[in-house]
């Protein structure tokens, strides 16, 4: 049990150090992450559909909110475990927040990925991560399994 013990701070730095290999490879550092969150943020707040709905949560909070989405997309590409946020807590009881707005959350992504992507593999790999992240809150957030319980279904 020791040999484990001692040997996770080892198993979680080699970890982190192939993951910013990997983003190294991409052309992603934590400028572009920067960049990225500036970005895509300043499009949320255009965008008639999420914008409302974004500013009405964060008003008067963007700046720590920016911090936070900062850390956190640091966190996700590089391993680093530096943010320790709850992100379905955060978003539960959004007012406003609806299923359908999250592919309008997916496609401004994708059209700043387009714009702003170091490589063609970074556009892929931040889209990817993107997806999930939009599949787990939506389920999180809108999913009920008894909807789906087949006895349900065939009344």
């Amino acid at each position: 049990m020791d040999n484990e013990i001692q040997g996770r701070p080892a198993h979680v730095a080699a970890i982190r150090e192939r993951a910013e290999a990997e983003m190294r490879e991409m052309g992603v550092d934590a400028a572009f992450i920067d960049r990225l969150v500036e970005t895509f943020y300043g499009r949320v707040l255009t965008h008639p559909d999420l914008g409302p709905v974004f500013d009405a949560r964060l008003s008067g909070r963007w700046p720590e909110h920016m911090a936070k989405m900062k850390s956190f997309w640091s966190a996700v590409a590089f391993r680093s475990g530096a943010y320790g946020g709850k992100p379905v807590q955060a978003h539960t009881g959004v007012q406003n927040l609806t299923p359908d707005l999250f592919p309008k959350w997916l496609s401004l992504f994708a059209a700043t990925l387009d714009d702003i992507a170091p490589t063609p593999e970074a556009k892929a790999w931040f889209m990817a991560t993107a997806e999930r992240i939009a599949k787990s809150l939506t389920l999180s957030l809108f999913y009920n399994p008894a909807l789906d319980d087949p006895a349900r279904k065939l009344a």
